[in-house]
């Protein structure tokens, strides 16, 4: 086995890059979102918000009170919390996020590196034409007796339902069993490994997987990582207020909320949690094989 290479992208390209001939791992990111820089900012580093992270931050704000009052809170840290709310929606990226890409494999090369954004959150990978596609020869699955069986009985004639998905079921064991789809898993959330090793080249394989793009997400999933993001802000904040019961001042001062914006986060975020897992996150995929 040939060590990991970086597959060129064929004639159905990634979603997310230029069409056709690009590096997979030269895919451009989806949008403002850029999933290999979430989580690792330093109170050393220069805080910037692009497009997205604006709209977030300014939702954080604005519903804090500012600029009516005071939000005790540094770029860094409302930076972190936006972080924080994006990797849970990215974590539990719904159905409609899904992207492709397609790349040809080569013979004796089965381990291939990928993009975080493309490896984060791989959903199925094709490997193999179906052996349905080509004609019936000797000694291919096509002669297996219970399809024969079922061409010559029931193919163009009238049949049942309950054969039909007989057959569906029969194939699908067959094909896993002796290998004939491929089957694949990913190596250090970094390499796709393919088994069985291609022994001709090109080996056409397509990937899906999910990723978020600030450009297509849907206004109710950018709300949710505004709503998010606030909660985790409020909890923040309301460690910081915490520290002081009051702030002395004319008229006998001000009292501060640290504690109600502790038990508010901590609610909000429960809520949060439990919708993003019970009506955005795909589903679980159930099957008999």
């Amino acid at each position: 086995m040939a060590g990991p290479t970086k597959p060129q992208l064929t004639i159905y390209g990634d979603s997310l890059a230029t069409y056709g001939g690009k590096q997979i791992t030269d895919g451009t990111i989806p949008g403002d979102i850029d999933t290999t820089q979430l989580n690792k900012g330093t109170l050393a580093d220069i805080v910037e918000f692009n497009n997205f992270e604006e709209t977030v931050r300014d939702y954080i704000l604005a519903r804090l009170g500012f600029p009516v009052v005071r939000v005790e809170l540094t770029p860094f840290q409302i930076k972190s919390c936006i972080d924080e709310a994006t990797t849970a929606l990215a974590y539990h990226a719904p159905l409609w996020t899904k992207q492709f890409a397609t790349f040809e494999a080569s013979a004796g090369q089965n381990l291939y590196e990928l993009p975080p954004h493309v490896v984060d959150n791989i959903s199925y990978v094709v490997y193999k034409k179906t052996l349905l596609s080509i004609q019936s020869q000797a000694g291919t699955l096509e002669f297996d007796f219970f399809i024969k069986y079922f061409q010559d009985n029931f193919l163009f004639n009238s049949f049942a339902i309950g054969d039909f998905y007989l057959l569906q079921s029969h194939m699908e064991q067959i094909r896993k069993v002796l290998g004939q789809e491929g089957s694949w898993e990913v190596i250090n959330n970094k390499y796709l490994q393919l088994y069985p090793t291609p022994v001709m080249t090109p080996q056409e394989v397509m990937v899906e997987y999910r990723a978020l793009s600030s450009d297509t997400i849907h206004p109710a999933y950018r709300n949710w990582i505004q709503k998010y993001s606030l909660a985790i802000a409020k909890g923040l904040l309301g460690q910081i207020r915490s520290k002081y019961a009051s702030i002395p001042g004319p008229g006998g001062g001000a009292s501060l909320n640290g504690t109600a914006l502790i038990q508010q986060s901590e609610t909000e975020k429960k809520e949060l949690e439990e919708k993003l897992i019970q009506e955005f996150e795909e589903p679980p995929v159930f099957t008999a094989y």
